[in-house]
């Protein structure tokens, strides 16, 4: 992996975001921002070096060190400028250049000359992965966190343990002798007052542990009925805020016949989302207006996901929502400081463009990682690690490779098959291995499979 020199162009939610876990990966990062009050704070909040000016400044780009740049990642709120950006930074001789795109004619077809012009490498769009994150919390009521990997094989689930569920109490040794010889899960994480370990045989679970379950497709309902959450798939979806996340995710809800209601305050953009989604009913309103929401019978939904990018206004309309009787909500959250507010007020889930954001860089800088997925809560993340030919991998069982404490794999695919990962499990080349890390243990996993 070795560390880098980065350029990331654009402070806001999602560029400081990327910026500090890249720092904290070991690279050097230098963000650039022309906005004076997003500068200062991110000066306040973290130890980054920050240029101030455009990322389509020649002068700007050479301030932040773009002749010894390996990559540079524009994610400005603003098309054109990360497009030109990567321009300047190809022109410099820059390797890679990730680039955010929000237009759907920039990203798509149409757009193809365009972005080969730029010479972009990657294009990202937080709210396209936003909507896709949620979708994938949809499909496993209950839980707070869906993490897919290996094709749908294998799924991370994240959840707090509720009170009274079957696994409170148990010691994790416990846990494995219920259901030997053939294990369908096991416990990856947990996130126990604000520290995230990776367990032993010895820990015994607690009510309100937030866990990581590392699950086999099959054993997702087994898995959410342990943790205390099995419910009915939800069909009757509110979505608070008709904002580009909003619109993804109803089209994606629509090819699957769900039946969506979407509030939005602009009756413009109202207009705009009536006409593009032939099956949705739009409301024209404020989210925070509890008359509104118990008109449009809130209390009825299944799930209701709250989308603007205001907190403070998510946060109320999800607990009026529980107020009147909606299974489930899920907010999204621009400010993580207030997560532990979304909990403590009952709210069951919230997602974030950063994280969205986070996953799509990482996988492009951890190049000998075949998928990376992070958290909101807690540093553990979720790698997929091939298994290289001749490495020291190939051949070994998993309680032979003497990994990280840091380090729990969870699961092994092979030949279209997924299974839970056993100390007397052999690895050879080729296996994709789903494992749950701390970041600081993932550089020498990775020498280990590669």
């Amino acid at each position: 992996m070795g560390s880098m020199h980065i350029i990331v162009i654009g402070a806001g939610e999602v560029g400081s975001h990327v910026a500090q876990r890249l720092a904290r990966d070991g690279h050097d990062v230098v963000v650039v921002e022309r906005s004076t009050q997003a500068r200062r704070k991110i000066e306040s909040e973290t130890a980054l070096q920050v240029v101030a000016g455009s990322g389509t400044h020649p002068s700007v780009l050479k301030a932040a060190g773009l002749e010894k740049a390996q990559m540079v990642i524009a994610v400005t709120t603003n098309d054109e400028v990360n497009l030109v950006a990567s321009k300047l930074a190809k022109q410099a001789g820059v390797a890679k250049t990730i680039v955010r795109v929000e237009s759907e004619e920039l990203r798509g077809r149409n757009g193809a000359a365009v972005r080969d012009a730029m010479e972009v490498d990657l294009v990202i769009d937080p709210d396209d992965a936003t909507a896709h994150e949620l979708m994938s919390l949809l499909e496993f009521p209950g839980a707070s966190e869906v993490v897919v990997m290996c094709g749908g094989e294998v799924v991370v689930l994240g959840s707090r343990l509720a009170e009274g569920a079957p696994l409170v109490g148990m010691q994790l040794s416990e846990v494995g002798e219920m259901f030997e010889p053939d294990w369908q899960f096991m416990v990856g994480a947990i996130t126990r007052d604000g520290k995230t370990v990776i367990p032993r045989s010895e820990h015994v679970l607690e009510a309100n542990d937030r866990l990581r379950m590392v699950a086999l497709r099959d054993a997702r309902r087994q898995v959410v009925t342990l943790l205390g959450l099995a419910r009915d798939l939800p069909r009757r979806i509110m979505l608070l805020g008709g904002g580009r996340t909003a619109l993804v995710l109803a089209r994606l809800l629509d090819k699957q016949g769900a039946e969506v209601v979407l509030v939005d305050r602009d009756p413009d953009r109202c207009d705009e989302l009536a006409e593009k989604l032939d099956n949705a009913l739009v409301i024209h309103g404020d989210i925070t207006d509890g008359e509104i929401l118990r008109d449009a019978n809130v209390g009825d939904f299944d799930v209701v996901i709250a989308l603007t990018g205001e907190d403070d206004a998510n946060i109320l309309a999800c607990m009026f929502a529980k107020s009147e009787g909606a299974v489930e909500t899920i907010s999204l959250a621009h400010r993580l400081e207030l997560l532990p507010l979304l909990h403590e007020v009952g709210i069951d889930a919230a997602t974030s463009p950063r994280t969205a954001a986070a996953n799509s860089v990482l996988r492009q800088v951890r190049d000998d990682v075949a998928e990376v997925r992070t958290f909101l809560e807690g540093e553990a993340e979720v790698v997929e690690f091939e298994v290289k030919a001749g490495s020291a991998a190939d051949g070994q069982k998993v309680r032979d490779l003497h990994l990280d404490h840091d380090v729990l794999i969870g699961a092994v695919f092979r030949d279209g098959n997924a299974q839970i990962a056993r100390g007397r499990t052999k690895l050879r080349e080729r296996d994709h291995i789903v494992a749950i890390a701390m970041p600081g243990a993932i550089e020498e996993a990775a020498h280990v499979f590669g």
